[in-house]
């Protein structure tokens, strides 16, 4: 199915025109799957841990019943002894460079949404994480910190390169805690976590 599907090709009973097969994925979710567990294997060890969708914390209450509304499900939470000390939401979005639009292309609702995790989880340091591309420049990186006003809370917009495998763990560990090892391979930093 694969190699058909690569080679642009398709399989019919029938003779004639005929139609093709498309796969389609559903990226964000891809992406996020992606980056939440492997910024768990790179802070193993760490004394930080990582929990995926978690959190599920209300932003809103009924007066009147009580009742809980609009959970929020963040798609990484980084605990220290069970304190969030960092909340990362990804977005499969392209944004762009600081110098075509000093917002970078973030919309305005996931800033939003970003506000909502500081009030309700209470962590110093927010990051909004897209996919890298090469309109960013060559490394990827955090691009831009904000402060969020009135508050000792920092946004971040950062960027990953998801297409150089080889470095992930390393560029994930270094995003979150700035421990950077450009030399040390995936393989290498997970039988380094392994032994301790």
């Amino acid at each position: 199915m694969a190699r058909l599907f690569l080679q642009d090709r398709y399989q019919t009973t029938t003779g004639g025109v005929g139609e093709g097969t498309a796969m389609l994925f559903e990226m964000n979710a891809l992406f996020e799957e992606y980056v939440g567990r492997l910024t768990a294997r790179a802070l193993a060890g760490t004394g930080l841990t990582v929990s995926l969708q978690a959190g599920r914390l209300f932003c809103l209450s009924a007066q009147d019943s009580g009742r809980a509304l609009f959970q929020t499900k963040p798609d990484i939470l980084i605990r220290q002894g069970g304190t969030v000390t960092h909340v990362i939401d990804t977005k499969w979005k392209r944004i762009s460079a600081r110098i075509d639009d000093p917002k970078q292309g973030v919309s305005q609702a996931d800033v939003y949404q970003m506000m909502a995790y500081a009030q309700l989880y209470r962590a110093p340091r927010l990051t909004l994480l897209y996919p890298h591309h090469p309109g960013l420049g060559a490394e990827d990186a955090v691009h831009a910190r904000y402060r969020i006003t009135g508050h000792a809370t920092t946004l971040e917009t950062a960027s990953i390169d998801v297409s150089n495998g080889s470095q992930m763990l390393a560029k994930l560990r270094g995003l979150v805690i700035g421990e950077t090892n450009p030399c040390l391979t995936e393989a290498e930093t997970f039988n380094q976590n392994a032994s301790t």
